[in-house]
């Protein structure tokens, strides 16, 4: 399973027909994703004390568009690389969606039991 991370808004704004399109589809061409040994870097770096999130788990057997292992934005040598989803999300590729509210200090990290983030229902 692969993550990402977006406004509870944003993820309720998707559409069956079209999927999720979140603005980095049309800024830089793909939607920034992570796994849950790297969620957090991309959650602090971006999204520090934001209460609004929800952390969507995404099946990537359910893409109908290109998934590629690439190097974080901007790269670092010898950094993680991430998963980039390179088209619209189908909404069906979504199989969980979990509230992401922030550690005390407006941090993040991936909830202490990933087996049940990943294997949770759909509550949104």
């Amino acid at each position: 399973m692969i993550l990402h991370i977006c406004g509870r808004e944003e993820w309720a704004a998707a559409r069956p027909e079209q999927g999720y399109r979140p603005p980095s589809l049309d800024s830089v061409g793909f939607v920034h994703c992570s796994d849950p040994g790297t969620l957090h870097l991309p959650a602090n770096r971006l999204f520090r004390g934001r209460t609004d999130l929800v952390l969507l788990v995404i099946d990537p057997h359910r893409l109908s568009v290109p998934l590629r292992w690439e190097p974080g934005d901007p790269p670092e040598p010898g950094g993680p690389w991430f998963p980039h989803v390179y088209g619209p999300i189908p909404v069906e590729a979504v199989v969980a969606v979990h509230d992401l509210p922030p550690e005390p200090d407006g941090s993040f990290r991936l909830p202490e039991s990933t087996a049940d983030l990943l294997a949770g229902p759909i509550t949104a």
